[in-house]
């Protein structure tokens, strides 16, 4: 269930995309925590121990996404959601600074998911796209995403024209998994998707 906000929704151009991409406020957290969590829950069955999916909480979930989404009012940041006029929440997107050390790349999305059953209808494009817009608004000309070698999400990155430029090992649970960074030289083709031609 989604609790409207009453504060002025900052809502992004669409271009022609059905479903209102804009800035998460906090009566997104519920949402969000519940798209994350299913998000993990459906994609890394096999990839990830089982001991780690299982104990996923979304308790904990809406407690970590409630600090980023207070930590947006100090600039850290911008949690994009896209919203259903019926299911609320069903996708989010996060962009950032570089939290990494790796060169040649200002941006970061740090994590992109949007529920199963919406799936396919270009739902995570759109969430790339603004995601690469509002990098690109806050002054990045460059950006990267890490991916878990196992997420089909890194297929998605390379349609999108991502290019693999780095690896490592990521712990998550007992288990140590190698993930796999993209990323974009130049964000302003992508940026466009979601723009058109105006952006600068």
């Amino acid at each position: 269930m989604l609790t409207m906000s009453h504060h002025r929704k900052h809502e992004l151009p669409s271009q022609g995309f059905t479903l209102p991409i804009r800035l998460a406020t906090p009566e997104d957290v519920g949402g969000i925590a519940r798209v994350h969590v299913e998000g993990w829950r459906n994609t890394y069955p096999g990839v990830v121990p089982d001991t780690f999916l299982r104990n996923l909480s979304l308790e904990a979930s809406a407690y970590r996404w409630q600090g980023v989404i207070a930590s947006q009012k100090k600039g850290v940041g911008r949690t994009l959601v896209a919203e259903h006029p019926h299911h609320g929440v069903v996708g989010f997107i996060g962009v950032g600074p570089q939290r990494t050390s790796l060169s040649g790349f200002s941006g970061e999305f740090y994590a992109l998911y949007v529920l199963d059953a919406f799936q396919g209808q270009g739902i995570g494009r759109a969430l790339l796209t603004a995601g690469a817009a509002e990098l690109r608004r806050r002054g990045n000309r460059t950006g990267l995403s890490w991916v878990l070698d196992g997420n089909p999400g890194r297929w998605f990155c390379e349609r999108l024209g991502g290019v693999q430029v780095a690896q490592r090992m990521l712990e998550v649970g007992d288990a140590r998994l190698p993930e796999v960074a993209y990323g974009w030289t130049d964000l302003v083709p992508l940026a466009r998707l979601w723009e058109g031609a105006g952006v600068r």
